[in-house]
């Protein structure tokens, strides 16, 4: 018999014993320095003020998601059609929303209504039957939801035609043949196996998304977390317990997301790998167990 002895690494005990030393000094030297004074950290944490703007910055990062995906997945379908009008519309939508930088689109669009102070609906050049004001139509909200999801909508795109390229073409192929038109197999046979590919990333833009409402102060916007956070620190004279507030309500809402992604993508990763988990283990065991009992009836 081989005795297995583990090698002995004193490396490691060095350094992880040096890691817990230095969190250690920083987490007392952040406890007991009055800069930070947690005092007013605890007393604003759960205002009303800031957990109000931090259910907006959860509508926002939702809202702005949700469009963006769905306008993702139609930007990747035009670039991957045979037509050659949708390929060079798709193209030049993500060229330029991915070049511009997100704070510039966003005060852009905050000078919407002054650039187009109303939109006529008619005849061109001909008769108008109504005139819409644009500052009544769009609102500092729902500006700040289009600047985000247009600007997302592009990477989203890349992202969706990133997973649908990974899927074999032979998926596709066999659609065909089974008389499926190209937007069938794309929708029924594509896209269900690209969601393994597609998960990942826009798990990670969900969580950029949310740390991203923080700039719509540019459209202007002011009632979201970090904006509703710096307003008060304005207030009270404090800005590092308010920086404090504003990231750990950031900090609790990125962990809630990542949790979800973890078990979002365990679902669509089901089948993709040969290696079984102790639950389907554990199944197999049963039903092998079940069968000896049979066979030996």
């Amino acid at each position: 018999m081989i005795q297995a002895v583990p090698m002995r690494r004193p490396g490691r005990l060095v350094v992880a014993v040096l890691i817990v030393v230095l969190l250690a000094l920083f987490l007392y030297g952040a406890a007991t320095n009055s800069a930070y004074d947690w005092g007013t950290f605890g007393r604003y944490l759960f205002d009303q003020r800031v957990s109000q703007a931090a259910a907006i910055t959860l509508s926002l990062t939702a809202l702005a998601m949700f469009f963006a995906i769905v306008l993702g997945v139609i930007l990747a379908v035009m670039r991957l059609s045979p037509n050659p009008v949708l390929k060079w519309v798709s193209w030049v939508f993500v060229w330029f929303f991915r070049g511009t930088p997100v704070y510039v689109q966003l005060v852009f669009w905050g000078l919407l209504v002054v650039i187009y102070k109303h939109i006529d609906l008619g005849i061109p050049f001909v008769h108008q039957f109504a005139h819409i004001s644009t500052q009544s139509l769009f609102t500092p909200y729902w500006l700040a939801v289009l600047g985000l999801s247009l600007n997302e909508s592009a990477y989203m795109a890349e992202i969706v035609r990133a997973g649908i390229s990974s899927v074999d073409e032979g998926q596709e192929e066999a659609a065909r043949a089974l008389g499926m038109s190209w937007g069938q197999s794309t929708l029924r046979i594509v896209l269900p196996q690209a969601m393994r590919v597609i998960i990942p990333p826009t798990g990670n833009e969900l969580i950029s998304m949310l740390k991203t409402t923080s700039l719509v102060t540019a459209v202007p916007y002011t009632l979201e977390l970090y904006s509703r956070t710096r307003d008060l620190a304005v207030e009270t004279y404090n800005p590092i317990p308010m920086l404090l507030v504003a990231s750990a309500w950031y900090l609790f809402f990125t962990s809630v997301l990542m949790v979800g992604q973890f078990y979002l993508e365990r679902y669509f990763a089901r089948g993709a790998s040969r290696k079984m988990s102790a639950k389907q283990l554990q199944a197999l065991a049963n039903a092998q167990s079940l069968g000896s009992m049979h066979g030996g009836i």
